[in-house]
């Protein structure tokens, strides 16, 4: 284990000590939002004090597996208890880093995501069709549950433009690193010299705004206009201005919500959404900011990143910013994004893990 682990575990040793004194006093204890937001941080102390714990224990029998060693009747029972002792280390020591990492309380939110056809007309439109079916299969995999805020749908299948909720315990810390642009490399239904085409599709990742954090919207600054709903939805939907329109004039950031049959529903929704780009936009500023001193692997998540190459007549895909090549692309488009979205998540913490020995 590295040193610098070393003293960073010893610190939460140290910390959970002063948890206990500080949830033992009777001022804390009369303090209900001091003391549930201490005792939330004794728990991730505590069960990351109990594994360095057990590391210190397991480094300790196997100092005591070597020393016997030198007793030719131990010897045997001694390498066997050192390969316990060295695998269950190794895991621990593994684990405890990951645990060392610093936590985005926004990963556990519910996420929206937002795709939209670019570059390559149709065909991009048939894209975003295809990106917004992986994410909501991949979706299903894990549980969660879709909700599609507003869409846009293109004349030929696909879309312009679609926005889809995802709610789900930590939505938004495995679907983060999507946000950015996705290029496909294919044969366009409509082409009819079987020539491969390169089209575009971007996607806007961002997390359910927190009700105690959220942004509060001046209504001042808002433009809510009403519609009628277009596409399939059924007579009721096209014969009412049910539709919302919701304009940020600071910003001239958008939202719109049509899929609903009640106007205060959908304009609910489309403030949502709004809250949500306002936010997004604000991160995505500081994270430029941040980007002038520090370039990381995984990138800020603009649209304007180039981040993954879907090639269909190979079978490939690409993720440019890690260097990772799969020749499964067919599950993927199913939903299978498994090894994409952990290659990502490791290669994050790495990251981290490499800022947490610069500073420490």
């Amino acid at each position: 284990m590295q040193v610098f682990v070393r003293q960073q575990l010893s610190r939460y040793a140290e910390r959970l000590s002063e948890l206990d004194f500080l949830l033992s006093r009777q001022d804390i204890m009369s303090d209900m939002p001091a003391f549930l937001k201490l005792s939330r941080e004794h728990t991730d102390v505590s069960a990351l004090a109990s594994r360095w714990q057990r590391y210190q224990q397991r480094e300790a029998d196997l100092a005591s597996a070597r020393e016997m060693l030198a007793d030719p009747d131990m010897a045997e029972m001694a390498q066997e208890e050192i390969a316990t002792c060295e695998a269950e280390m190794l895991e621990l020591d593994a684990e405890l880093q990951r645990m060392l990492l610093p936590k985005d309380p926004q990963d556990a939110r519910n996420a929206f995501i937002e795709v939209r056809a670019g570059t390559g007309g149709d065909e991009s439109a048939l894209f975003a069709g295809d990106l917004a079916r992986m994410y909501t299969r991949y979706a299903e995999r894990q549980g969660w549950r879709c909700e599609i805020m507003s869409e846009s749908p293109s004349e030929i299948g696909g879309y312009k433009e679609i926005v889809i909720k995802i709610e789900g315990d930590g939505a938004y810390g495995q679907l983060r690193f999507e946000s950015g642009g996705h290029r496909v490399q294919r044969v366009p239904v409509t082409e009819t010299q079987g020539r491969i085409h390169t089209s575009a599709a971007t996607v806007a990742v961002m997390p359910e705004p927190d009700e105690a954090e959220a942004i509060t919207l001046n209504p001042a600054d808002l433009r809510i206009d009403t519609f009628r709903a277009s596409g399939a939805g059924g007579q009721h939907i096209n014969k009412t201005d049910s539709a919302v329109r919701v304009v940020h004039l600071p910003t001239g950031i958008v939202a719109e919500c049509q899929d609903g049959r009640s106007q205060h529903a959908n304009k609910a929704k489309a403030l949502q959404v709004l809250q949500a780009r306002i936010q997004e936009k604000e991160r995505s500023e500081r994270a430029a900011k941040e980007a002038a001193t520090r370039k990381g692997l995984i990138g800020s998540g603009d649209r304007s990143d180039r981040i993954r190459t879907y090639n269909f007549p190979q079978g490939r895909l690409t993720d440019h910013r890690i260097n990772l090549t799969l020749y499964k692309l067919s599950y993927i488009m199913e939903g299978d994004l498994t090894e994409v979205i952990g290659a990502l998540r490791a290669e994050r913490e790495a990251e981290q893990m490499a800022e947490l020995e610069v500073n420490t």
